[in-house]
């Protein structure tokens, strides 16, 4: 594999509206836009692959369309996970280091996770990430790497996120089938918030809201890490379908008037505001009869998000307020329903713009790729500090032995 293959990460989001390839290289430690692709996704049905060949097919033509704007070959991805199916839950696990007090090692830190995630879950479920909450040492809480102190006794709080086994099983596949091997699997939610998210705002804690067209995807942070998961049954086509039956239009027709008229409170539109719409004779049209129709469906979602936050144990942690990103996040009057059903501050999160990025991908629905490069790049990173400093020690043990 050459070099520049070596330094390249390539994003597959495949959501129910769209499907996204994104590739970026690695160019002096920093991310730098290669090219991407969207296009209308097929064989999706609520949020879920329904039928993997028109499914695969776009994916298909989106990377070969990915490859010409980039000027290289694609051969593995890094795909994203999201969707009703996320579950997430939280668990504490540890053990004794011996009899008498000992330097903590990275293997200890790997056994005391193992102990944490021996929960028993549905067959069916499948771990996406095990996310480290605090480690405990010697009952001292609040400490985020413990390697190298010294203690009798090692725990860990930590954050499973779950997913549905045969949803992730067909995005794999689907993937397989458009010719891409996949390396790994991110949780669109955290990779949103890798986009999207400061640091100040993971600290004192923040709700990181993705609305995709069918489901969308939340993820808390708390002092710093990942304290809830979920996801919620209610998505941007919901509200144009919402239009499409209260109007008795098309729903193309629909999502057009949603995006140039929509608005989530009925008191924010004039009262005497009207359009004229072909329906399929030209009509007059009020404003605020868009603004009915759209307002109790944005009030049924934040209702959801307010339900999962109190299931959580959440609710009352959310002290930077809430993130709202995806492609549903556009629509005026969103972040007031927001502020007024959590009571918590809100504003549209917007992506980080990577080197040579066009201006185009500075939209909240390509939050998810974008962030999915992020947490891609700083794995990759990861894993070779730990590889190479495995390395170092296996050289001094060899050194140490002649």
């Amino acid at each position: 594999m050459s070099q520049e293959q070596e330094n390249l990460i390539v994003v597959l989001d495949v959501g129910s509206a769209h499907t996204r390839i994104l590739a970026a290289d690695l160019n002096e430690g920093a991310l730098r836009y290669r090219g991407h692709a969207a296009m209308d996704s097929a064989g999706m049905r609520k949020g879920l692959i329904a039928d993997l060949g028109p499914a695969a097919r776009v994916v298909k033509a989106a990377t070969e369309q990915c490859e010409r704007v980039a000027r290289a070959n694609i051969d593995d991805c890094v795909v994203g996970v999201g969707g009703p199916h996320i579950r997430g839950l939280n668990t504490n696990g540890g053990f004794e280091l011996g009899s008498r007090m000992r330097e903590i090692t990275r293997e200890d830190v790997r056994t005391a996770v193992e102990r944490a995630r021996a929960v028993e879950r549905p067959p069916d479920r499948e771990i996406l990430h095990l996310l480290p909450r605090q480690f405990i040492v010697d009952d001292q809480p609040g400490i985020f790497d413990p390697v190298g102190m010294v203690a009798a006794r090692l725990e860990v709080d930590l954050h499973i996120a779950t997913c549905s086994g045969s949803a992730l099983q067909s995005s794999v596949t689907c993937a397989n089938r458009a010719g891409l091997q996949v390396s790994e699997a991110v949780l669109e939610s955290v990779a949103a918030a890798e986009s999207t998210l400061s640091a100040d705002e993971r600290e004192l804690g923040v709700c990181l809201l993705d609305i995709g067209a069918h489901s969308s995807d939340l993820v808390v942070f708390f002092e710093g890490a990942v304290a809830h998961t979920s996801s919620v049954p209610v998505g941007g086509a919901h509200f144009t379908n919402d239009l499409a039956v209260g109007l008795q239009m098309p729903v193309s027709h629909a999502e057009q008037l949603k995006r140039q008229y929509g608005h989530c409170v009925v008191t924010a539109v004039p009262q005497n505001a009207e359009i004229e719409i072909a329906n399929p004779s030209p009509q007059k049209l009020a404003l605020r009869y868009v603004a009915e129709i759209l307002e109790p469906r944005a009030r049924e979602l934040m209702y959801y998000v307010k339900e999962s936050l109190r299931n959580g144990g959440v609710l009352d942690a959310l002290g930077a307020g809430c993130v709202v990103t995806g492609g549903g996040a556009m629509l005026p009057g969103l972040l007031d329903v927001t502020e007024s059903q959590l009571r918590v501050p809100a504003r549209t999160g917007m992506p980080v713009r990577l080197s040579n990025m066009p201006g185009e991908l500075a939209h909240p629905s390509f939050s998810t790729a974008i962030g999915m490069l992020l947490y891609a790049h700083r794995t990759r990173v990861t894993r070779a500090a730990e590889n190479n400093g495995l390395r170092a020690k296996l050289r001094a043990i060899f050194a140490a032995s002649f």
